[in-house]
């Protein structure tokens, strides 16, 4: 029942974020540092209530490491919002963020010396030429082609972060144990003291949330101004999202992890191209079916799917 249930919470959760996200984008293209405001506020909040018992919990993890993971946490966050900025359609957005394996097997290699089978090489392979279909065919539909290529940057960088913190969080749960919570509550409350570096920009954005047309709640019968509508959706989608993923991965394997998360990702760029009508050509599809075809290549996935936490454990006992 708790992975069905988790599986419903990923697709509702994380399908309705990025439909609220690309909402408030298209209105104010810039307003990436309001919405990770709010969704680091939100989340740090209700870990300080719940996780960290009003902060009379200890952290398992000494806050040292943590300053450090947070510092890569925030930087990744604020990029990827960012890149919204500047000329990234959505589609794209969301295509070129499922190419973390790419970073991951880079940095693995570089960092933790890993070595992979060639089967893992020509998923990784076809991730790539997926991702550069995608990102050339979108790059040729803009005006401003150094603003896309600034902002396809951006989210190389992100993506190259995103997967040294990985590393870095694998090596701090060998050591101290997974404290997957915990983690979550300090890698939102720690930045929180960042943003008075973009408080300027933020501010900005809540002037221009308040200027926008009133929306009637429904159910509730409450008005509010749309874009406080579209990012309150936001951010309680995001949460649901947070919360389906961790309860799927305490519940199942993390291969079957990937395939929802992965499956996930094709529904939400479907309903990308289709309700907002983003502009997608025979290339970008193309480009999409390599990158998940690859990531399913990667993960082996047909070969574990529906397998539990439990199951593999028996087999190392049999074996």
């Amino acid at each position: 029942m708790r992975p069905a249930l988790a599986v419903g919470l990923v697709f509702a959760g994380c399908c309705s974020n990025v439909i609220f996200l690309e909402l408030l984008a298209r209105k104010h293209p810039g307003c990436g540092n309001i919405v990770t405001f709010a969704q680091f506020l939100f989340i740090a909040v209700e870990g300080f209530l719940f996780e960290a018992d009003l902060g009379r919990k200890p952290p398992a993890i000494p806050i040292r490491y943590y300053a450090i993971m947070v510092t890569m946490f925030f930087t990744v966050s604020v990029v990827n919002n960012y890149a919204l900025n500047l000329n990234i359609a959505m589609p794209l957005h969301m295509i070129f963020r499922s190419g973390s394996l790419i970073a991951n097997m880079i940095l693995g290699i570089i960092i933790l010396k890993k070595r992979y089978s060639i089967f893992k090489y020509t998923s990784i392979a076809l991730v790539s030429v997926g991702i550069f279909i995608c990102t050339f065919m979108s790059a040729k539909q803009v005006v401003r082609t150094d603003v896309c290529f600034l902002g396809i940057g951006a989210l190389t960088f992100a993506l190259l972060m995103s997967a040294r913190m990985g590393i870095f969080q694998e090596t701090l749960y060998k050591r101290f144990g997974k404290h997957s919570k915990e983690a979550l509550f300090y890698n939102h409350a720690l930045p929180l003291p960042g943003f008075v570096f973009l408080a300027s920009d933020i501010y900005d954005h809540a002037v221009l949330f308040n200027k926008s047309e009133l929306y009637e709640v429904p159910v509730i019968g409450a008005t509010l101004p749309i874009m406080w509508f579209y990012l309150l959706m936001n951010v309680i989608t995001q949460y649901v999202c947070i919360r389906g993923v961790f309860i799927l991965t305490t519940e199942c394997a993390s291969l079957t992890v990937t395939l929802v998360v992965t499956l996930r990702k094709f529904v939400s760029l479907i309903f990308s191209i289709l309700y907002f009508r983003n502009p997608f050509t025979l290339w970008h599809w193309l480009g999409t079916s390599f990158v998940f075809i690859g990531t399913l290549m990667y993960t082996e996935v047909w070969n574990n799917l529906g397998t539990t936490k439990s199951e593999p454990q028996k087999d190392d006992k049999q074996n």
